[in-house]
């Protein structure tokens, strides 16, 4: 059974380094990581020189790069978070989501402050936990969640197996 985690948090949060020290936890005792990251703007570009760049730069409503260890897909088209969920699951046990905020998966809001902690009055269910600069600013933005400090990532990834039905 997949389980799935979001994080949800202001831009420069920490979600990012979050989720990519994560990653390695649960890799290195044999749980398959899946991570889906939110690009709300658009942002993403793949490398400048790259063939694949070029070719999407022609307008290629697909690109895709098969390499001895990888698969790397780029698409011209829209889906649905639940339809990347949906076709993920069965491969991994664990996806990470970065983002997202209004979709209604479990979530843990990352905040370093008070500004930032106003992401929990973002989202469309209260976090499942929150990850603070400390525990006064998580327990002011969301009283009796379960708080963990910015560099507590094995407690966090112990909080997340808790919540797995195969850890």
């Amino acid at each position: 059974m997949t389980t799935i985690i979001g994080f949800a948090g202001f831009s420069d949060s920490g979600k990012t380094t979050l989720v990519s020290l994560l990653v390695p936890y649960f890799e290195e005792r044999g749980v398959k990581v899946a991570v889906i990251k939110h690009d709300a703007h658009g942002h993403y570009k793949e490398a400048p020189a790259a063939d694949s760049t070029l070719f999407i730069r022609s307008g290629a409503s697909a690109a895709v790069v098969l390499s001895p260890d990888a698969v790397r897909t780029y698409e011209r088209k829209t889906v649905t978070l639940q339809e990347t969920i949906e076709r993920l699951k069965g491969s991994y046990g664990l996806i990470l989501i970065e983002g997202f905020k209004r979709e209604p998966h479990d979530k843990i809001a990352v905040f370093r402050t008070e500004e930032q902690a106003r992401i929990v009055q973002e989202l469309t269910a209260p976090p499942i936990a929150c990850i603070a600069a400390d525990r006064k600013l998580a327990e002011a933005a969301a009283p009796g969640i379960p708080y963990f400090s910015m560099d507590a990532v094995e407690s966090v990834a112990e909080f997340i197996r808790s919540r797995m039905r195969n850890p």
